[in-house]
């Protein structure tokens, strides 16, 4: 496991881990920003008007409104990136991964824009009656690269698995059993069935459904947000300087944060921000293509209020939570993965500079350090050797081995390479940085409610994540509908339900670095598309202001 884990790792550094992946991404946005006229904040406004049905007409061709259409695809992205994500990216690069979040959300207005206006332009009517679109369909009909379309229709089938659906109930399964004690495998069962219901009706049950989930989500996350940040009002400064001083420097050892330098901090950050709001992914387009409107356009400017409502708002308010409640670099009571887990040939103290230099190294790729190789020898839980065991990027402690049947173990463990036998029938215990949705449910208790404060989470956590499962399952099927035809939706759906299952009880850990595989590789082919039809979009959307102009000259 931890072998394939590393196969995975490298492969998604290499792509959305790699700093060449966050410049195109944040460069196509920039440059589309400055093309097109800072449109996110040009008609942001105007946005607002078309999303709330000022201008719709009812004899337009489409299968949803506007605002289902924007509650379908905010589905899609307020989800675990918002609430496991964000913990996520400030546990590997600090607060000013937050900083960098916030900026491919700006940038991702104006992406989001035009790759929705595209893919609803030139959108098809499948056999069955519905609308299908996305930027498979632009690619086919406009670029005429029918290759390239189904490179990306293909990618988004597994990224419904990458994306969709392993990370979202890996994050409700574990935030249930950390809150409730509910086996992962018995919320896994039940999720997975209330899935298949919603899903197999189709974009019209799926829509009726996220228009009133996300709103409800949506408040009460907010409500329990506000609650822990004005209970650390004292710290609320602080935290917004924390995300601003350290930009451009990266964020010093502070606790048992080992420290992150900018390389690491503005790729985590741009990472998980495309995570969270999908800018650039080509996977909000799909949801979109659906709405009632002839007009392309405007149901690009409904797409600008997405990242600002899922990554400006949201994020922020998560952002803020972690970092005024003080947890971020704190060490709590964690069962060790093995797969996050490296045992040291040395000791190391995460309180000396000289130790901190070296291990900020070795964390972040700079400098190797020695592993240990050999027995581990146990006795009554406590490890004998003279050793430290990095856990979460930061130094252990309080560690206990315990076998299978829970009881402290006595023994020795082989341990190859900084790696421990898996086949020893032993887990380690201990004090560590914790990370993703744990990392937020322990902030949301800094609060007037106490350990309350993890009901929000789990809660808002099951339904913003039930509710990204539900959209990407819509994404996959047009994809697969796009590659093989109607026929092929009803298998899709089927297999989605179970890998949806099996992902409540598997390795977080591999399941994040697979999502941020196939992220890229859906966002490269769409934003090569977009850049290639950036004349298209500009005369587009003249076309659409001086049409809207001319018969609406007082608004």
């Amino acid at each position: 496991m931890h072998s394939i884990n590393a196969f995975l790792a490298g492969i998604e550094q290499y792509l959305g881990g790699s700093q060449w992946f966050t410049l195109v991404l944040l460069g196509t946005g920039l440059f589309f920003t400055i093309y097109l006229k800072f449109p996110q904040i040009r008609f942001f406004g105007h946005a607002l008007k078309v999303v709330r049905g000022k201008y719709d007409k009812a004899d337009e061709k489409g299968d949803t409104s506007h605002f289902q259409a924007l509650t379908t695809a905010l589905s899609g992205t307020v989800g675990t990136g918002n609430i496991a994500g964000v913990a996520f990216a400030i546990y590997l690069g600090g607060p000013a991964a937050l900083f960098w979040m916030l900026m491919t959300a700006i940038l991702g207005m104006t992406t989001k824009f035009v790759e929705v206006s595209l893919s609803h332009k030139y959108r098809e009517t499948d056999e069955e009656g519905f609308i299908s679109g996305g930027p498979m369909y632009y690619m086919k009909n406009k670029l005429k690269m029918p290759g390239l379309a189904a490179f990306f229709a293909a990618m988004t089938v597994v990224s419904s698995f990458g994306t969709g659906s392993l990370p979202q109930i890996n994050s409700i399964s574990s935030s249930l059993h950390s809150t409730f004690g509910i086996e992962k495998m018995l919320s896994g069962g039940v999720l997975a069935i209330l899935l298949a219901i919603v899903i197999l009706g189709g974009i019209k049950r799926i829509a009726k459904v996220t228009e009133k989930l996300v709103p409800t989500m949506a408040i009460i996350y907010f409500v329990g947000a506000i609650a822990v940040i004005f209970y650390n009002y004292q710290n609320i400064v602080p935290a917004i300087e924390s995300i601003f001083s350290s930009i451009f420097t990266g964020t010093a050892a502070t606790g048992g944060f080992l420290g992150a330098g900018f390389a690491y901090a503005f790729n985590r950050g741009v990472n998980r921000g495309l995570f969270s709001n999908e800018a650039g992914q080509g996977s909000a387009p799909i949801a979109h293509a659906a709405a009632r409107t002839e007009e392309p356009v405007s149901e690009g400017m409904v797409a600008i209020l997405e990242p600002f409502i899922d990554t400006i708002i949201i994020c922020s308010l998560t952002g803020l939570v972690i970092l005024s409640s003080g947890v971020w670099n704190e060490k709590f009571p964690n069962q060790f993965q093995s797969t996050d887990m490296s045992i040291m040939a040395d000791v190391y103290d995460d309180a000396n500079k000289d130790d901190q230099s070296k291990l900020f190294n070795f964390l972040n790729g700079k400098k190797e350090l020695p592993l240990f190789s050999g027995e581990l020898l146990v006795e009554n839980g406590k490890i004998q050797n003279k050793l430290s065991i990095i856990h979460a990027r930061s130094i252990a402690e309080d560690i206990l081995v315990y076998n299978t049947q829970d009881s402290l173990f006595t023994g020795k463990i082989n341990v190859n390479n900084g790696v421990y036998d898996e086949n020893s029938d032993t887990y380690f215990k201990g004090q560590s940085l914790i990370h993703s949705a744990p990392l937020t449910a322990e902030a949301f208790t800094r609060s007037y409610l106490g350990d309350w404060g993890r009901w929000i989470v789990s809660i808002g956590l099951l339904l913003f994540a039930f509710s990204t499962a539900i959209a990407w399952a819509y994404y996959g099927g047009r994809s697969v509908t796009y590659l093989f035809g109607a026929k092929g939706v009803l298998p899709y759906r089927i297999i989605y339900c179970i890998g949806f299952f099996i992902a409540s009880f598997a390795d977080t850990t591999i399941i994040w670095t697979l999502s941020g595989i196939t992220i890229a590789l859906m966002a490269l082919p769409n934003l090569l598309g977009i850049l290639l039809l950036r004349k298209d979009m500009k005369d587009t959307l003249n076309s659409y202001w001086t049409k809207f102009k001319a018969e609406h000259p007082n608004d």
